[in-house]
């Protein structure tokens, strides 16, 4: 009976230290994918700020009246022309060609 019990308590023990084993290594890769992930997601939080902070449509008006006030002004699309050159001749064309229906 003395002999059962020991051994009872010795296979508790291995089992015991096995799971406990493979704990500790599944601990240590979490630990080394979270230490990867890491500057991933500074780098992420700093693009996406500078995304929005950037592209924002009043970050964009506020540019261009700080800095292009004068220089910018609104143009109709369509009166933008293409100038090629063909040899020695310059060619105008709309850079955006106008449909048949208008």
């Amino acid at each position: 009976m003395k002999q059962l019990v020991l051994v009872v308590i010795f296979v508790l023990i291995l089992i015991t230290s096995l799971v406990k084993n493979s704990t500790k290594e599944i601990e240590d890769q979490i630990f080394v994918i979270n230490e990867n992930i890491r500057p991933l997601k500074s780098e992420l939080e700093d693009v996406l700020l500078e995304f929005n902070y950037l592209s924002s449509p009043e970050k964009l008006v506020q540019y261009q009246t700080q800095y292009f006030e004068k220089d910018l002004i609104k143009i109709e699309i369509m009166n933008i022309k293409e100038i090629t050159k063909n040899n020695e001749n310059l060619e105008i064309n709309d850079l955006i060609s106008k449909s048949v229906n208008e």
